[in-house]
């Protein structure tokens, strides 16, 4: 018989040993980060037909230099060529080639009649003026990158053209590229009115937006999705005030889109609100915007809304919103007074036109006008959102304060050293140097190490693949097949810079030699990774001045836009179409400041701890804009506010001091505005 105290067997789970992990440093994580999405085939087309059909004409014409030139300013416009409206495009493409035009004028003059000593003061001075506009926003830094690498482009490229005419065929080939971006329809988007694919996709964007915050209510993933919702409401903003003829909207599409971007706004103030609250929501909660979201996408009628319960304010707000969303898309592009429909019968809700509606909805949904909600929706859709209008003053001072003079010392230095190497060097295409350059000082393109890393390898990448190309392609039919191929891999390769570069590399390689000078791919590797040095050198410099200045002026920007928010909300004003202005200005500074945060932080420990505590402020500013979000929804429903809103308000701003003092923000805000 076997023992009866014989051991039993150790069943504890045994410890499975983890696999090793690394974790990679910031700067380095970055440099491997790529965006994703669905590849852009409109953009790719228009890639395809810009560059290279252009090139094809001007060799068919026997005028080589030209063709380099007007292509020269398509691949430019294509970097630029991002997705958004049309009218936005015209002015994202249109602003930087008008730029790189006047600095192809500029560098080819002061090239023919200055020498190298001049010339390279010439171009300094370009560099600190690029630099400090930078800091204005996307479209200001896009001009910037332009001016300063088509100077350099037309101070040291050999053509025979005269400077005037350099820059209008550059100009061309930017022009070129809009004509196509206005006239070709994207896939899809025939069955409406085509010329506002654009804005109706970014408003469907925000109702996506809207849905997805209300669906994650209560989770982690809250705070990720209102960001995804700022992010939407910008775009769309963006879209639909883009550059026009006409002060105001002037076909019903438009108009259409523009009531219902302003339906929105309640809805994301409710939204916000309810994610505030922390509580989880039903699911058939988030069920109304989706089906607005598909209504502004089809063009076809959105149905039935399934209404939330008006248990809390939040709701009832959310509730209200979708009523007044369901009237404007009945209504849509015709003004108020018009034949109304009666779809919009909610499971076990009030509807309009039923007798078992109270006077709530009647009141809300009358066409008087007297509804605040009705008011600011009108007049939000009329005027748009932009609360000061273009200003030479608040452009200036943006120009010459921190961020500006920030911009422009490092890219003056950086784009005047190279400039003067690259002269000293006597190489042939030693304009290549200062234009590399550019690309890599710019402190909104990305951190300092990871531009650099991605830049020495696209280039490196880019150069083998020409070299292969170049042995065996025939001259010059290959190489303009190689130019419009490369055309039309730009907007897919923009989602990474090390690919960008590669593909930007291969084409600028084929137009020197359509051009009539030699293949020069291991200089261009040489001269890549000569500017990488000089840029890595000048960027750790010490700067006069205080540095992290471009975040600090954002953080400070950020912090006045939600204070003027919060003292409109205390203050007990009904303007509903100022209060939505003061909080999407708020949010759009917010989202500035966060990225320019997240640049700085994945910088090399050297120049991140200059913004060290930043990220704590830009935090508690998101918190505080929240909250005053949910005290205006709280007060529209009930005229006063609760103790948690309260002591939550006195909390961040308590906070929000202590933490500007630590990052050293001068000027903290006061904290008295609770009694406003």
């Amino acid at each position: 018989m076997p023992p009866r105290n014989r051991p039993r067997p150790d069943r504890s789970p045994v410890p499975v040993p983890r696999p090793f992990s690394v974790a990679l440093p910031p700067w380095l994580t970055h440099a491997l980060r790529a965006q994703r999405g669905p590849v852009p085939w409109n953009a790719v087309v228009r890639g395809a037909l810009a560059a290279g059909p252009l090139l094809l004409a001007a060799v068919l014409a026997g005028r080589e230099s030209v063709g380099v030139m007007a292509a020269l300013g398509a691949m430019l416009a294509g970097i630029n060529d991002r997705p958004g409206s049309r009218r936005t495009a015209v002015h994202r493409i249109g602003v930087p080639g008008l730029a790189g035009a006047a600095g192809l004028v500029v560098g080819t003059y002061a090239g023919e009649g200055l020498g190298a000593v001049p010339l390279t003061l010439i171009l300094t001075a370009l560099g600190l003026l690029a630099g400090a506009v930078s800091a204005v926003g996307p479209v200001s830094s896009g001009a910037g990158t332009q001016l300063l690498v088509a100077a350099a482009i037309g101070a040291g490229m050999p053509l025979p053209e005269p400077g005037w005419q350099r820059a209008l065929f550059f100009l061309a080939g930017a022009a070129w590229l809009i004509v196509l971006r206005l006239a070709l329809p994207t896939p899809g988007a025939l069955a409406h009115d085509f010329r506002f694919d654009g804005e109706r996709v970014a408003v469907a964007d925000v109702y996506d937006a809207i849905a997805e915050l209300l669906a994650a209510a209560g989770g982690e993933q809250a705070g990720a999705r209102r960001a995804a919702l700022t992010a939407a409401l910008d775009h769309a903003q963006d879209a639909l005030a883009g550059p026009r003829l006409r002060r105001y909207a002037s076909s019903s599409a438009e108009r259409r889109l523009r009531a219902q971007y302003a339906a929105a706004l309640p809805l994301a103030e409710a939204a916000t609100a309810l994610a505030w609250a922390g509580d989880a929501l039903p699911a058939r909660t988030a069920e109304g915007p989706r089906r607005l979201a598909a209504a502004v996408r089809t063009g076809e009628p959105c149905g039935p809304l399934p209404a939330p319960a008006r248990s809390v304010p939040g709701l009832r707000a959310l509730d209200d919103a979708l009523l007044h969303a369901a009237e404007t898309f009945d209504r849509g592009g015709k003004k108020p007074g018009g034949q109304q429909g009666d779809s919009q019968q909610t499971d076990g809700t009030k509807t309009r036109g039923d007798k078992a509606g109270d006077k709530r909805g009647a009141a809300l949904h009358s066409d008087t006008g007297t509804n605040p909600l009705d008011r600011g929706a009108r007049q939000t859709a009329h005027k748009g959102l932009r609360l000061r209008p273009f200003r030479a003053k608040a452009l200036l001072r943006t120009v010459t304060g921190a961020g500006g003079r920030e911009y422009g010392f490092r890219v003056a230095l950086c784009y005047g050293a190279s400039a003067a190497v690259a002269q000293a060097l006597h190489h042939v295409h030693w304009y290549w140097l200062p234009a590399t350059a550019v690309f890599l000082v710019k402190p909104d393109l990305g951190p300092l190490v990871s531009r650099v890393l991605n830049r020495a390898a696209g280039t490196v990448l880019g150069a083998l693949v020409f070299a292969g190309f170049a042995a065996v392609l025939p001259r010059p039919e290959g190489l303009v097949a190689l130019v419009a191929i490369s055309g039309a891999l730009i907007p897919v390769a923009t989602r990474h810079f090390a690919a960008q570069t590669a593909v930007v590399t291969v084409l600028v390689l084929a137009l020197v030699m359509v051009g009539g000078e030699p293949e020069a791919s291991w200089s261009r590797i040489g001269e890549t990774l000569l500017a990488c040095a000089i840029v890595l050198i000048v960027g750790h410099l010490p700067a006069p001045g205080q540095r992290g200045g471009n975040v600090k002026a954002r953080l400070t920007a950020a912090t006045d836009a939600a204070h003027a928010y919060l003292t409109h909300v205390l203050s007990g004003a009904d303007d509903r179409a100022a209060r939505w202005a003061l909080r999407r200005e708020a949010y759009r500074k917010l989202a500035e400041a966060r990225a320019a945060i997240d640049r700085a932080a994945a910088e090399l420990p050297t120049l991140a701890r200059h913004t060290e505590g930043t990220d704590e402020v830009a935090a508690t500013l998101e918190r505080l804009v929240d909250t005053t979000t949910a005290c205006a929804v709280h007060l529209d429903d009930t005229g006063r506010l609760t103790p948690r809103h309260t002591e939550r308000l006195a909390t961040l701003l308590d906070e929000l001091v202590e933490q500007r003092e630590r990052a050293g923000l001068a000027d903290p805000p006061a904290d008295d505005l609770l009694s406003a």
